[in-house]
């Protein structure tokens, strides 16, 4: 049987690109990126059970009603949901399964399938999520005020997951990360205390 990991982190992290660079490992032939039911429209250049399992809304909530996802949302005005079948079939395959949640999406995925991996990716600081955002360049001012207030109440939940991992240095980041989804092990000693302290201070 394979395992489910779940990542989750504030917008701007680097969480995405973390998440590629594991599954650009040679290692993670047997891991694969969850795909997402959604009702919206497919766009060009994407591909049915590839991007996503594209079906309609009617389906949608009779696959909710049949308790058919492991978590789902809606989301301006579309739903999108992780589908509990794909996930189980490819588990117990024996490969590996990464879901990248926001952190409500991944409390249900705790909730409903509690074997799952919770990993938490976190800033230094608010000051450095404050300037990974301005300098992407994709949201006003005002925006970025409301992900930093989202960010706080997102690391309050996101602390108690079973592994809180600091990006600090992406590629220290993406080792740590690795080594919990290849091998189960733990970050150095170093590195757990550079994520305490910098929980420490997201938390203060």
């Amino acid at each position: 049987m394979g395992k489910l990991f779940v990542i989750s982190a504030p917008s701007g992290t680097g969480k995405t690109s973390l998440i590629q660079s594991v599954l650009d490992d040679p290692q993670s032939s047997k891991t694969k990126l969850g795909i997402s039911c959604t009702t919206r429209e497919k766009r060009l250049k994407e591909e049915h059970g590839v991007s996503y399992f594209f079906i309609s809304q009617q389906e949608f909530v009779n696959r909710v009603n049949k308790n058919e996802f492991l978590e789902y949302a809606k989301v301006f005005g579309n739903f999108y949901g992780t589908p509990k079948d794909w996930v189980l079939s490819i588990l117990e395959k024996g490969e590996n399964v990464i879901l990248e949640l926001d952190i409500q999406g991944a409390l249900q995925v705790r909730q409903t399938f509690p074997d799952a991996k919770t990993i938490f990716i976190i800033p230094p600081s608010y000051e450095e999520l404050s300037n990974r955002l301005e300098k992407r360049a994709q949201d006003p001012y005002e925006e970025i005020q409301t992900r930093l207030k989202e960010a706080k109440k997102e690391v309050s939940i996101g602390k108690d997951f079973n592994q809180v991992i600091v990006n600090d240095d992406f590629n220290e980041a993406l080792a740590d990360l690795k080594n919990f989804i290849f091998s189960d092990n733990l970050p150095s000693r170093e590195r757990q205390e550079i994520s305490r302290n910098s929980l420490n201070l997201l938390l203060d």
